[in-house]
Protein backbone atom coordinates (compact mmCIF):
# COMPACT_ATOMS: atom_id res chain seq x y z
CA UNK A 1 0.00 0.00 0.00
CA UNK A 2 1.35 3.40 -0.95
CA UNK A 3 1.71 6.05 1.76
CA UNK A 4 -1.12 8.17 0.39
CA UNK A 5 -3.43 5.15 0.34
CA UNK A 6 -2.37 4.20 3.87
CA UNK A 7 -3.04 7.70 5.19
CA UNK A 8 -6.53 7.65 3.66
CA UNK A 9 -7.20 4.25 5.25
CA UNK A 10 -5.83 5.42 8.62
CA UNK A 11 -8.06 8.50 8.50
CA UNK A 12 -11.13 6.39 7.71
CA UNK A 13 -10.45 4.17 10.74
CA UNK A 14 -10.02 7.17 13.03
CA UNK A 15 -13.21 8.82 11.76
CA UNK A 16 -15.23 5.66 12.34
CA UNK A 17 -13.96 5.13 15.91
CA UNK A 18 -14.13 8.51 17.71
CA UNK A 19 -12.95 8.86 21.31
CA UNK A 20 -11.45 5.35 21.24
CA UNK A 21 -7.83 4.76 22.24
CA UNK A 22 -6.16 2.91 19.36
CA UNK A 23 -2.60 1.65 19.99
CA UNK A 24 0.07 2.11 17.33
CA UNK A 25 0.48 -1.66 17.25
CA UNK A 26 -3.09 -1.98 16.01
CA UNK A 27 -2.25 0.09 12.93
CA UNK A 28 1.20 -1.48 12.47
CA UNK A 29 -0.29 -4.98 12.35
CA UNK A 30 -3.16 -3.93 10.13
CA UNK A 31 -0.91 -2.29 7.54
CA UNK A 32 2.11 -4.54 8.05
CA UNK A 33 4.49 -1.68 8.67
CA UNK A 34 6.65 -0.26 11.46
CA UNK A 35 5.23 1.80 14.31
CA UNK A 36 7.62 4.63 13.42
CA UNK A 37 6.08 4.78 9.95
CA UNK A 38 2.58 4.88 11.45
CA UNK A 39 3.69 7.73 13.74
CA UNK A 40 4.84 9.76 10.73
CA UNK A 41 1.51 9.14 9.01
CA UNK A 42 -0.40 10.25 12.11
CA UNK A 43 1.58 13.50 12.26
CA UNK A 44 0.42 14.25 8.71
CA UNK A 45 -3.19 13.39 9.57
CA UNK A 46 -3.06 15.52 12.72
CA UNK A 47 -1.88 18.55 10.75
CA UNK A 48 -4.56 17.99 8.10
CA UNK A 49 -7.26 17.87 10.79
CA UNK A 50 -5.90 21.07 12.33
CA UNK A 51 -5.96 22.90 9.02
CA UNK A 52 -9.50 21.80 8.15
CA UNK A 53 -10.89 22.17 11.69
CA UNK A 54 -12.61 18.79 11.41
CA UNK A 55 -11.18 17.21 14.52
CA UNK A 56 -8.34 16.73 16.95
CA UNK A 57 -5.87 13.86 17.21
CA UNK A 58 -4.54 13.25 20.71
CA UNK A 59 -1.45 11.14 21.34
CA UNK A 60 -1.34 9.14 24.57
CA UNK A 61 2.28 8.18 25.46
CA UNK A 62 3.44 5.01 27.16
CA UNK A 63 3.28 1.27 26.56
CA UNK A 64 -0.52 1.31 26.85
CA UNK A 65 -0.86 4.49 24.84
CA UNK A 66 -1.90 5.25 21.31
CA UNK A 67 -4.04 7.85 19.58
CA UNK A 68 -7.58 9.17 20.02
CA UNK A 69 -9.62 11.06 17.45
CA UNK A 70 -12.12 13.69 18.58
CA UNK A 71 -14.42 15.00 15.80
CA UNK A 72 -15.31 18.69 16.05
CA UNK A 73 -17.07 21.26 13.93
CA UNK A 74 -15.64 24.77 13.51
CA UNK A 75 -17.68 27.38 15.40
CA UNK A 76 -18.35 29.44 12.29
CA UNK A 77 -19.54 26.39 10.37
CA UNK A 78 -21.80 25.34 13.26
CA UNK A 79 -23.31 28.81 13.54
CA UNK A 80 -23.94 28.97 9.79
CA UNK A 81 -25.62 25.56 9.85
CA UNK A 82 -27.92 26.59 12.72
CA UNK A 83 -28.89 29.81 10.97
CA UNK A 84 -29.86 27.92 7.80
CA UNK A 85 -31.80 25.41 9.89
CA UNK A 86 -33.64 28.25 11.64
CA UNK A 87 -34.66 29.71 8.28
CA UNK A 88 -35.95 26.30 7.17
CA UNK A 89 -37.97 25.90 10.37
CA UNK A 90 -39.42 29.40 9.97
CA UNK A 91 -41.24 28.45 6.76
CA UNK A 92 -44.98 29.17 6.98
CA UNK A 93 -45.96 25.65 5.90
CA UNK A 94 -44.40 24.25 9.08
CA UNK A 95 -47.04 25.87 11.28
CA UNK A 96 -49.55 23.30 12.57
CA UNK A 97 -52.98 23.92 14.14
CA UNK A 98 -52.62 24.95 17.78
CA UNK A 99 -49.36 26.82 17.21
CA UNK A 100 -47.17 23.71 16.97
CA UNK A 101 -44.12 23.47 14.72
CA UNK A 102 -43.54 20.51 12.40
CA UNK A 103 -39.95 19.24 12.77
CA UNK A 104 -40.19 15.46 12.34
CA UNK A 105 -38.85 15.40 8.78
CA UNK A 106 -35.66 17.19 9.85
CA UNK A 107 -35.19 15.19 13.05
CA UNK A 108 -35.07 11.98 11.01
CA UNK A 109 -32.84 13.37 8.26
CA UNK A 110 -29.22 12.18 8.75
CA UNK A 111 -27.86 15.21 6.88
CA UNK A 112 -29.46 17.41 9.57
CA UNK A 113 -29.05 15.43 12.79
CA UNK A 114 -25.46 14.38 12.07
CA UNK A 115 -24.13 17.98 12.23
CA UNK A 116 -26.40 18.67 15.23
CA UNK A 117 -24.92 15.69 17.06
CA UNK A 118 -21.44 16.94 16.22
CA UNK A 119 -22.30 20.39 17.58
CA UNK A 120 -23.59 18.92 20.86
CA UNK A 121 -20.53 16.65 21.11
CA UNK A 122 -18.13 19.54 20.50
CA UNK A 123 -19.80 21.60 23.24
CA UNK A 124 -20.09 18.89 25.90
CA UNK A 125 -16.99 16.75 25.25
CA UNK A 126 -15.04 18.57 27.97
CA UNK A 127 -17.62 17.31 30.51
CA UNK A 128 -16.44 13.72 29.82
CA UNK A 129 -19.90 12.08 29.66
CA UNK A 130 -20.09 8.30 29.67
CA UNK A 131 -23.57 8.00 28.15
CA UNK A 132 -26.08 10.14 26.28
CA UNK A 133 -29.63 9.90 27.65
CA UNK A 134 -32.85 10.93 25.92
CA UNK A 135 -36.56 10.17 26.08
CA UNK A 136 -38.52 8.61 23.25
CA UNK A 137 -39.19 9.38 20.51
CA UNK A 138 -38.06 12.48 18.61
CA UNK A 139 -34.98 12.98 20.74
CA UNK A 140 -33.56 9.58 19.76
CA UNK A 141 -31.86 10.60 16.46
CA UNK A 142 -30.23 13.61 18.12
CA UNK A 143 -28.99 11.54 21.06
CA UNK A 144 -27.71 8.76 18.81
CA UNK A 145 -25.70 11.13 16.60
CA UNK A 146 -24.32 12.92 19.65
CA UNK A 147 -23.31 9.60 21.20
CA UNK A 148 -21.70 8.53 17.92
CA UNK A 149 -19.57 11.69 17.81
CA UNK A 150 -18.55 11.17 21.44
CA UNK A 151 -17.91 7.45 21.02
CA UNK A 152 -20.21 6.52 23.92
CA UNK A 153 -23.56 4.66 24.22
CA UNK A 154 -26.99 6.23 23.81
CA UNK A 155 -29.70 5.34 26.35
CA UNK A 156 -33.43 5.79 25.69
CA UNK A 157 -35.91 6.46 28.49
CA UNK A 158 -39.39 5.15 27.67
CA UNK A 159 -42.89 6.18 28.66
CA UNK A 160 -43.92 2.65 29.57
CA UNK A 161 -42.57 -0.77 30.57
CA UNK A 162 -41.50 -3.31 27.97
CA UNK A 163 -41.21 -6.93 29.04
CA UNK A 164 -38.24 -7.44 26.69
CA UNK A 165 -36.10 -5.01 28.73
CA UNK A 166 -36.24 -6.86 32.03
CA UNK A 167 -36.15 -5.16 35.41
CA UNK A 168 -36.80 -1.43 35.14
CA UNK A 169 -36.98 1.69 37.27
CA UNK A 170 -40.09 3.86 36.85
CA UNK A 171 -40.91 7.29 38.22
CA UNK A 172 -43.86 9.63 37.98
CA UNK A 173 -43.30 13.23 36.95
CA UNK A 174 -45.47 16.26 36.30
CA UNK A 175 -45.49 17.75 32.82
CA UNK A 176 -44.54 21.40 33.23
CA UNK A 177 -46.91 22.71 30.55
CA UNK A 178 -49.98 20.47 30.89
CA UNK A 179 -49.55 19.74 34.62
CA UNK A 180 -50.44 16.10 33.98
CA UNK A 181 -48.81 13.23 35.87
CA UNK A 182 -46.86 10.97 33.50
CA UNK A 183 -44.52 7.99 33.85
CA UNK A 184 -41.05 7.34 32.48
CA UNK A 185 -39.11 4.09 32.69
CA UNK A 186 -35.53 2.94 32.17
CA UNK A 187 -34.24 -0.63 32.18
CA UNK A 188 -31.64 -1.29 34.89
CA UNK A 189 -29.31 -2.90 32.35
CA UNK A 190 -29.48 0.07 29.99
CA UNK A 191 -27.32 2.41 32.05
CA UNK A 192 -25.73 0.83 35.09
CA UNK A 193 -24.95 2.95 38.15
CA UNK A 194 -22.70 5.90 38.86
CA UNK A 195 -22.35 7.10 35.26
CA UNK A 196 -21.71 10.63 34.02
CA UNK A 197 -24.58 11.34 31.66
CA UNK A 198 -25.42 13.97 29.07
CA UNK A 199 -29.15 14.54 28.48
CA UNK A 200 -30.18 15.46 24.93
CA UNK A 201 -33.74 16.33 23.82
CA UNK A 202 -35.44 17.99 20.87
CA UNK A 203 -37.61 20.62 22.61
CA UNK A 204 -38.11 22.30 25.95
CA UNK A 205 -41.12 24.32 27.03
CA UNK A 206 -41.72 24.22 30.77
CA UNK A 207 -38.96 21.67 31.41
CA UNK A 208 -41.08 18.97 33.05
CA UNK A 209 -39.66 16.15 30.93
CA UNK A 210 -36.07 17.27 31.48
CA UNK A 211 -36.71 17.51 35.21
CA UNK A 212 -38.22 14.03 35.14
CA UNK A 213 -35.16 12.56 33.42
CA UNK A 214 -32.91 14.19 36.01
CA UNK A 215 -34.98 12.65 38.79
CA UNK A 216 -34.76 9.26 37.09
CA UNK A 217 -30.98 9.59 36.85
CA UNK A 218 -30.82 9.96 40.62
CA UNK A 219 -32.25 6.43 40.90
CA UNK A 220 -29.15 5.23 39.03
CA UNK A 221 -26.76 7.40 41.08
CA UNK A 222 -25.85 9.09 37.80
CA UNK A 223 -24.30 12.54 37.55
CA UNK A 224 -25.92 14.79 34.96
CA UNK A 225 -23.03 16.73 33.41
CA UNK A 226 -25.05 18.59 30.79
CA UNK A 227 -28.46 19.19 29.23
CA UNK A 228 -28.55 19.92 25.50
CA UNK A 229 -31.76 20.98 23.76
CA UNK A 230 -32.30 21.51 20.06
CA UNK A 231 -35.00 24.18 20.50
CA UNK A 232 -36.34 26.17 23.43
CA UNK A 233 -39.77 27.77 23.48
CA UNK A 234 -39.00 31.48 23.85
CA UNK A 235 -42.74 32.25 23.81
CA UNK A 236 -43.18 30.49 27.17
CA UNK A 237 -43.41 33.33 29.69
CA UNK A 238 -43.39 31.29 32.90
CA UNK A 239 -40.30 30.10 34.74
CA UNK A 240 -39.02 26.68 33.69
CA UNK A 241 -38.47 23.74 36.00
CA UNK A 242 -34.83 23.59 34.81
CA UNK A 243 -32.61 26.52 33.96
CA UNK A 244 -29.14 25.05 33.46
CA UNK A 245 -29.34 23.93 29.83
CA UNK A 246 -27.99 24.80 26.40
CA UNK A 247 -30.39 25.30 23.48
CA UNK A 248 -29.20 25.62 19.89
CA UNK A 249 -32.39 27.25 18.55
CA UNK A 250 -35.32 29.22 19.95
CA UNK A 251 -38.96 29.21 18.91
CA UNK A 252 -39.38 32.98 19.05
CA UNK A 253 -42.78 33.71 17.50
CA UNK A 254 -45.86 31.87 16.24
CA UNK A 255 -49.09 33.30 14.86
CA UNK A 256 -51.50 30.53 13.80
CA UNK A 257 -53.88 33.05 12.18
CA UNK A 258 -51.27 34.24 9.69
CA UNK A 259 -48.98 31.20 9.69
CA UNK A 260 -46.04 33.40 10.65
CA UNK A 261 -43.28 31.55 12.46
CA UNK A 262 -39.90 32.82 13.61
CA UNK A 263 -37.13 30.46 14.70
CA UNK A 264 -33.79 31.95 15.68
CA UNK A 265 -30.34 30.42 16.10
CA UNK A 266 -28.75 31.01 19.48
CA UNK A 267 -25.16 32.25 19.60
CA UNK A 268 -22.77 29.43 20.46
Amino acid sequence: MKRTERIIALTEILLSRPNELLPLGFFADRFDTAKSTISEDLVTIKESLRLTGKGQLETVPGAAGGVKFFPVIPKEEAQSFLQKLAINLSAAERMLPGGFLYMADLLYDPSVVRPLGLIFASIFRAKNPEAVVTVETKGIPLALMTADSLGIPAVVVRHGNKVTEGSSVSINYVSGSSKRIQTMTLARRALGTGKRVLIIDDFIKAGGTAKGIMSLMQEFNAEVVGLGILMEDAIWNTSRLVDDYLALLQFAEADPSTGKTIVKANIL
